[in-house]
């Protein structure tokens, strides 16, 4: 006799079989029919057309190294202790997969994105103090017109990996700030400046601490370094950044 176990296993197969001749899945990237092996809402194939930041890098912001050695680091106050990506943005399909979790609402795809930010290796004083992630604040406009916060999604998903908490109340965006997508690095700068502060209640938690900046994709630094100023003047000791996408600059190795 058959326990009932088994007929609720055959008839559960049964049922997924059927929901994928008449709803096959597709990927939300390149349209194409999932693989069995697939169990996101990205293809395999996507995910490997991803570019990832090439070897050797730069042991402290993550950056490839070039003939002259590490140019981005410059970019990076002393309060920055590390910083570090999954892959460049644009190129390959890791911009289609930001787009379609920032703007498409596949916040289900941040799982993946965190699983491969889980993987990237850093220096030794960090994986021993690192204490929580903050992830940048999204203001309230934008907030209600995207209905989410992707760094936050994104940084919840990677905290399970770390076993990190998520802190989203200790930063906080004091101003909205027009779009960063079209201004130049300096005006990027200006854009951000004193956007961000941590709040007086948060204070107490942040001394003396060492806190992850989280984001979806780093650009030229500007919006994830004035949400480093504002967490140092709030208490934090050092910080670190890790983010799924990096913009290359003129003249990046980028494979």
């Amino acid at each position: 006799m058959i326990p009932a176990s088994a007929w609720q296993a055959r008839a559960q197969a049964l049922r997924g079989a059927l929901l994928e001749l008449l709803l096959p899945r597709a990927c939300v990237v390149c349209t194409r029919l999932l693989d069995a092996g697939d169990t996101g809402a990205v293809c395999g194939r996507c995910w490997v057309r991803a570019r990832q930041l090439p070897y050797p890098q730069c042991d402290r912001c993550g950056h490839p190294l070039g003939a002259r050695g590490c140019t981005w680091c410059d970019a990076l106050p002393p309060l920055v202790r590390a910083a570090r990506s999954v892959c460049w943005i644009p190129g390959g399909s890791a911009g289609r997969i930001v787009h379609a979790f920032k703007y498409g609402g596949w916040t289900a795809l941040a799982r993946g994105m965190a699983e491969r930010m889980a993987r990237l290796t850093w220096p030794r004083d960090v994986l021993e103090e690192r204490c929580a992630l903050v992830p940048v604040p999204l203001a309230r406009v934008r907030h209600r017109e995207r209905g989410f916060n992707q760094s936050e999604v994104l940084a919840c998903a990677l905290g399970e990996r770390w076993r990190l908490p998520v802190w989203t109340d200790c930063l906080e965006r004091v101003r909205a700030t027009p779009t960063q997508t079209r201004l130049t690095p300096e005006e990027r700068r200006r854009n951000v400046s004193g956007a961000f502060r941590a709040p007086p209640g948060a204070r107490a938690r942040l001394q003396g601490t060492h806190v992850m900046i989280v984001d979806d994709v780093l650009t030229t630094g500007a919006t994830t370094v004035e949400c480093a100023n504002a967490l140092c003047a709030g208490g934090v000791r050092i910080t670190s950044i890790v983010t799924f996408g990096r913009a290359p600059a003129a003249g990046d190795r980028v494979s």
